[in-house]
C-alpha cells in the first residue's frame, strides 16, 4: 500500500472516531483529546500499543473529562458538565477538526513516511501544550512510556489496511477494525438478525428478527426510507427488498451473512463475513465482503471502472467497520 493511500486511511478512521467521541458531548470540534480517544481504539499497532500499556476506552475518557474539569478550576471557573451521551455524529453534522489538532495530524503525515496511526500518536504525546502528557498522567503514563512502548509495535500495517482483488470469479474485499468489547459480546451482536440495521446500511427493518439464528434460516429485510439524519430515502422498487441468509455461525470467531435483491435476480448475492479474535482491551474484528463477477459484456462495461469499484468495496467496508464498533461505544 502507497504511504499516500495508508495516510489517507488513517486520517478517514481518526477523524471519524475522533468526531464521533465529540458528539458524544454534543461538541462539533474535535480536538486533541478527541484524537488521542480515537488513537485508543485505533485497530493499528498505535492502538495496540496503547491499550497493552492499559489504556482502555473507558479510563481514557475518564481522563480526558477529569482533565478538562482541572483545567476549568485551574482558571477559577466551577461548572459541571453533562454526563456524556450516545454517538450522534452519523445522525448530525457541521463537526470539523480544531486547527490544532488537523495542524498536527498535517505534521504527522509529512515528517514520517509511513503515514499511519503510530505517527500520529508520537506527534501527539510530544505536542508543546502538554495536554495529552497530562491525560496520560492521569491514566499513569508518560510521554516517554508510549514512545518505548510504540516501537516493538511499530511494524508495517498491511494487515490492517484495507484489501480488495478479485478471486476465482469474485469481486472481494477484506478490512480490519477493532471493538471496545469481549469476543463474546461481539458474537452475540454480529449473529443476531435484529442487530442487521445497525451494521447493513442498506437495511433499514428486518421480519421476524427475533428468532433463533441458525444457520441456513432466511429473514426478509426492507431498504431504510430515511437516512440517519432523518432526511428521506429515495430507492428503486427493485431494491426496496432483500433477502437475507445466515450462512455460518461458528461461535465465536466466525458469521457469515448473504444479501440478495429478490425482485432484481440479474444482481449477485453479496457475502459478508466477520471473523473475529480475542485482543487486549476487545476483539479484533476482520470483515471481508464478496460477490460474484460481471461475465460476458457486462464484465466489459464494469472494466473501466474497477478504480471505482475498489473505492466502493473500501468505503462500504469502512462503514460497517465503523457502525460495528459505535455499536459498543
Amino acid at each position: 500500500m502507497s504511504r499516500f493511500v495508508r495516510a489517507a486511511q488513517t486520517t478517514q478512521s481518526l477523524s471519524l472516531a475522533a468526531m464521533e467521541e465529540a458528539s458524544r458531548a454534543g461538541l462539533r470540534v474535535a480536538d486533541l483529546e478527541h484524537l488521542f480517544l480515537a488513537l485508543v481504539i485505533s485497530d493499528q499497532p498505535a492502538g495496540g500499543a496503547l491499550r497493552s500499556m492499559g489504556i482502555d476506552l473507558d479510563g481514557a475518557r475518564r481522563a480526558v473529562e477529569e482533565e478538562r474539569a482541572a483545567q476549568l478550576a485551574s482558571l477559577g471557573i466551577e461548572a459541571s458538565f453533562p454526563e456524556a451521551g450516545r454517538i450522534v455524529f452519523h445522525e448530525t453534522d457541521g463537526y470539523e477538526w480544531s486547527k490544532r489538532a488537523s495542524d498536527l495530524i498535517a505534521r504527522s503525515i509529512s515528517r514520517d513516511d509511513k503515514g499511519d496511526a503510530a505517527a500520529v500518536l508520537r506527534e501527539l504525546v510530544t505536542e508543546p501544550s502538554g495536554l495529552i502528557a497530562s491525560i496520560l498522567d492521569r491514566l499513569g503514563a508518560t510521554p516517554r512510556a508510549v514512545l518505548d512502548r510504540l516501537a516493538p509495535f511499530d511494524v508495517p500495517v498491511e494487515g490492517t489496511a484495507t484489501t480488495s482483488g478479485e478471486t476465482e470469479g469474485r469481486v472481494t474485499g477484506s478490512i480490519e477494525t477493532f471493538v471496545a468489547a469481549p469476543i463474546e459480546e461481539v458474537w452475540r451482536f454480529l449473529v443476531d438478525p435484529r442487530a442487521i440495521p445497525d451494521w447493513e446500511m442498506s437495511i433499514g427493518t428486518i421480519d421476524h428478527g427475533d428468532q433463533d439464528p441458525i444457520p441456513g434460516m432466511v429473514w426478509r429485510g426492507l431498504a431504510p426510507v430515511r437516512r440517519p439524519d432523518g432526511k428521506p430515502l429515495t430507492v428503486k422498487p427493485r431494491f426496496r427488498r432483500r433477502s437475507i441468509e445466515l450462512v455460518a455461525a461458528h461461535r465465536p470467531e466466525r458469521i457469515a451473512w448473504s444479501f440478495a435483491y429478490p425482485d432484481a435476480p440479474q444482481g449477485s448475492p453479496i457475502l459478508t463475513e466477520f471473523t473475529l479474535a480475542a485482543t487486549v482491551g476487545g476483539t479484533q474484528v476482520q470483515i471481508a465482503r464478496s460477490w460474484s463477477r460481471r461475465r460476458g459484456w457486462r464484465m466489459l462495461v464494469v472494466y473501466p471502472l474497477r478504480s471505482v469499484q475498489k473505492f466502493i468495496v473500501w468505503i462500504t467496508l469502512f462503514q460497517t467497520g465503523s457502525a460495528v464498533s459505535r455499536a459498543f461505544r
